[in-house]
């Protein structure tokens, strides 16, 4: 008895391999919406982190602009240098 020769086997090996074939649609079917919802979240969730980012980029460009300015500004104490940074 060989694997080339016998139609028994050959139809036990299809068969095997259709019941993998629906036990792994199966098992995926309710894992699909999972990770789909995981994934819009995950992109919901950077996109709410650039925007933050972005706001709070702002802001310590502001703030550098403002300390830049206020490092030059010769009216401060002193012999009215500029000070460094």
């Amino acid at each position: 008895m060989s694997i080339t020769s016998d139609p028994n086997l050959w139809v036990i090996c299809a068969l095997v391999f259709l019941l993998g074939l629906l036990i792994g649609v199966f098992l995926t079917a309710g894992g699909r919406r999972k990770w789909k919802t995981r994934y819009n979240a995950e992109v919901e969730r950077r996109r709410e982190l650039e925007k933050t980012h972005a706001e709070s980029e702002k802001h310590w460009r502001d703030r550098d602009s403002l300390r830049t300015a206020a490092i030059r500004d010769p009216s401060g104490p002193g012999d009215s240098e500029v000070r460094s940074l």
